[in-house]
């Protein structure tokens, strides 16, 4: 007579959640999970999200297509599911009561992220350093798509020879170099990262481009263009009219601003406690409703375009990247930093796939300003 196993109720619970998905915990599927350590179930009842990256970094579960399963999972809506953790009660009861991005946190993410090595972005990403989403539109490689992005972004921001162009997050200054190098613009940067900083100065070093190693907050001057390409994720909700009164602010009457980001479906407070823990320390994403009221007032919105699944393309092709640069990478990082790695691009590639987050770009112009041509 066979002995039927009895799970446990937080076991059954989460088979059963997976199972609505069409997600098999020990299944031949790619987006099947297989678990090694038992605990993964408690874990993921204490801790949600966090117990569930915090897992797979020590292998405490598998899976041969990353992606495929957190696409399934986030069109099940399984992260609701497990959200509400004491970890992550905590995580939005802080970001509430204290402004988790005021000036003195901001190079906490530099630090944190941006300054992990230039050896490990430079394997990931394209030529030009560009660690936002590509274009993929006309593009059927990485580097195409970056470079699609750039001109795109200089094509909606009406860029001439001798403008004047304030970039907020300029990272490695891939945009800065291109802006001055092929439309003959001049480029003033700030980042928060001190390798960033140093790597863009020396690639720009020949070109009419200033970087500074400071926050966006403290920029000064007019312009003809603001621009950010993948700051406004680190700003905050606290910080969002702050963000547009800065850009107003340094924005000549008849310039344009231009905001690229990663966006949410709702409106919220935080990021998910594993990704603020080992990726974006006080990052989130901001929603329609946010940007909208930070806009109101200051700025009259002349588009506002989605291409978030071009993301899964991006993320997929720096995944394929890192793992080509494992062998070279792995000198400086352990195997639980390949897993943490590989959950941060797999997991948001899948995130993209199923429509939870978006990628937005968003033009701007003051109020009373005649508006600018449409692009074709």
């Amino acid at each position: 007579m066979q002995t039927q196993t009895v799970l446990a109720p937080g076991e059954r619970m989460l088979r059963e959640a997976l199972g609505k998905a069409g997600i098999e915990v020990g299944g031949k599927n790619p987006w099947d999970i297989q678990v090694k350590d038992r605990s993964f179930y408690e874990r993921i009842i204490a801790d949600g999200v966090l117990g569930l990256g915090e897992s797979y970094m020590e292998g405490g579960w598998s899976c041969a297509a990353l992606d495929q399963f957190v696409d399934r999972a986030s069109r099940a809506g399984l992260e609701e599911k497990i959200q509400d953790s004491w970890s992550n009660r905590l995580h939005i009861i802080k970001s509430r009561a204290f402004n988790l991005q005021k000036v003195k946190r901001a190079f906490q993410v530099g630090e944190q992220h941006y300054d992990l090595g230039n050896d490990l972005y430079t394997a990931m990403l394209d030529s030009r350093m560009q660690y936002t989403c590509g274009y993929w539109r006309n593009a059927k490689d990485l580097e195409k798509a970056q470079l699609a992005k750039l001109d795109l972004v200089c094509q909606k921001i009406q860029l001439k020879k001798g403008m004047h162009v304030l970039e907020f997050g300029c990272g490695w200054g891939g945009f800065a170099r291109y802006a001055a190098e092929r439309y003959g613009a001049v480029v003033t940067g700030y980042t928060v990262a001190k390798e960033q900083a140093a790597y863009a100065r020396e690639k720009c070093r020949k070109l009419p481009v200033t970087i500074h190693l400071e926050d966006y907050r403290k920029a000064t001057g007019q312009y003809d263009a603001v621009v950010s390409i993948g700051i406004m994720e680190h700003v905050g909700y606290r910080n969002y009219a702050t963000y547009m009164e800065t850009a107003e602010r340094c924005l000549k009457d008849d310039g344009i601003a231009f905001v690229h980001t990663i966006g949410g479906n709702r409106s919220t407070t935080i990021a998910n406690a594993w990704i603020h823990k080992y990726i974006f320390p006080n990052g989130m994403l901001p929603s329609v409703a946010q940007l909208g009221r930070a806009m109101e007032g200051r700025f009259v919105m002349e588009d506002w375009h989605n291409f978030g699944p071009d993301y899964d393309r991006t993320l997929m092709a720096w995944h394929r990247n890192f793992v080509k640069a494992w062998p070279k990478l792995k000198k400086s990082f352990d195997d639980r930093f390949y897993r943490m790695w590989e959950f941060y691009l797999l997991g948001s590639a899948g995130a993209f796939r199923a429509r939870s987050q978006q990628l937005w770009q968003i033009v701007m112009t003051k109020e009373g300003r005649a508006m600018p041509p449409r692009l074709n």
